[in-house]
């Protein structure tokens, strides 16, 4: 079975691509490797900051690898926050001041279309490619659910009448945006 390391200090993506690959990918994660460094994402755009991270990995530990960032874009605020959803409230913030944030700024305001975007860059020798994945939806007034991770409870996918973090993770990772980069990059792996 081929091995790749996932290029994530995050425990919740890590858990989310393992069940989404298992039986057909071995997936590494840094502490697996012995990576214990944080790799700074600088780029200013989601496919930057995946790129960052894959090519760390590969430089520094030699093992073919790959690595995601994510972005919440809202269409009332300009696509933001975009490529800074993980610090959106600054430096020293966390999931909670993130949305708090969020729905300060969309107070009051009736389009809350939203995407989640997912961009994945896959390291294997010396070829890199690139993985999108998109969901559409709309975020909430309020949290809405205990699931899941990030603006998770913020966000209804179109289709549903639920949160990611109220339909499981059986459900959200058939249907998120990272499940749709991580489907593109198992069939490319697998050469389906």
């Amino acid at each position: 079975m081929k091995k790749l390391v996932f290029a994530t200090n995050n425990a919740h993506k890590l858990r989310e691509v393992r069940e989404m690959l298992e039986g057909e990918i071995t997936v590494l994660s840094l502490a697996d490797i012995g990576c214990s460094e944080t790799i700074p994402e600088t780029a200013d755009t989601l496919q930057g900051n995946a790129l960052i991270k894959a090519r760390y990995i590969k430089t520094h530990y030699g093992y073919d690898c790959f690595a995601d960032d994510t972005g919440l874009q809202v269409v009332q605020l300009g696509g933001r926050p975009g490529v800074y959803s993980a610090r959106y409230a600054g430096e020293e913030c966390d999931p909670e001041k993130n949305m708090q944030k969020l729905l300060g700024e969309l107070e009051g305001i009736d389009d809350r279309r939203a995407s989640f975007i997912t961009v994945v860059a896959l390291i294997q020798g010396e070829e890199e490619k690139i993985f999108e994945g998109e969901v559409k939806g709309r975020i909430l007034e309020e949290k809405q659910g205990s699931e899941g991770f990030g603006y998770d409870p913020l966000f209804v996918p179109d289709g549903y009448e639920e949160s990611f973090a109220q339909l499981g993770e059986e459900t959200k990772n058939h249907i998120s945006h990272r499940a749709r980069a991580m489907q593109k990059m198992k069939e490319y792996l697998l050469g389906k």
